[in-house]
């Protein structure tokens, strides 16, 4: 590896100083831009292709819908998200969105670009209190789904329709939906419709009965 570039987004402009310094002081690394919201650090993503975007989920126009943005219009390009916040719903939409890593903002200014450097090389950024929580996550929901898609029932669903069942499970209405997962209501509704198909019930209040005597 010859050196990568990054893109530092964060509202707070003493932060990106302070994340600019720590990343330059690796020789590999090279800060080609800086943002202060979302539209600003997608606008620059695509101007300049970065091999990372490093995103603070707060800054104004949400760094969830950048990651989402620019994950589908550079798929070269690792995210990475750089917050304070230890909420699970972040930390799962981020990785949703096609984020590569979730640092937290307490992390060592010297790992800092070590871990933008292990990105690039293809594995995940994630400190290992996070990566528990993620492992809990699918022990939580895998024996669930297994014991739906052993019944009698045929029809499998896709892993975003497995998505649209677990949160109609915990009452979100469709367009609670459509924001968590950041799709239009039309989408929602079809994901829906086509759960309630394969697993041949009338409504999503059956589906939801149905699931639960899975569990």
């Amino acid at each position: 590896m010859t050196g990568i570039t990054v893109l530092v987004a964060d509202d707070h402009a003493p932060t990106r100083k302070d994340v600019r310094a720590a990343l330059e002081e690796h020789p590999d690394i090279a800060v080609c831009a800086e943002a202060a919201d979302a539209p600003a650090a997608i606008d620059a993503a695509v101007r300049l292709a970065p091999d990372v975007c490093l995103l603070d989920i707060r800054m104004p126009g949400g760094g969830i819908a950048a990651a989402w943005e620019i994950t589908a219009r550079l798929p070269d390009t690792r995210v990475v998200m750089f917050t304070v916040s230890r909420e699970d719903d972040d930390l799962f939409d981020a990785l949703r969105a096609g984020a590569a890593g979730y640092l937290l903002k307490d992390t060592d200014p010297e790992r800092l670009p070590l871990a933008l450097l292990d990105v690039v090389k293809g594995d995940a950024a994630i400190p290992r209190a996070l990566v528990s929580r993620l492992a809990n996550e699918f022990r939580d929901r895998g024996p669930r789904r297994r014991a739906l898609a052993g019944s009698e029932l045929n029809g499998h669903l896709t892993s975003r329709e497995w998505e649209v069942l677990d949160l109609l499970r915990d009452g979100l209405t469709t367009g609670e939906i459509a924001e968590k997962l950041c799709i239009s209501q039309v989408t929602a509704r079809t994901h829906i419709a086509a759960i309630l198909k394969k697993l041949r019930v009338p409504d999503r209040t059956a589906a939801i009965k149905l699931f639960a005597a899975s569990r």
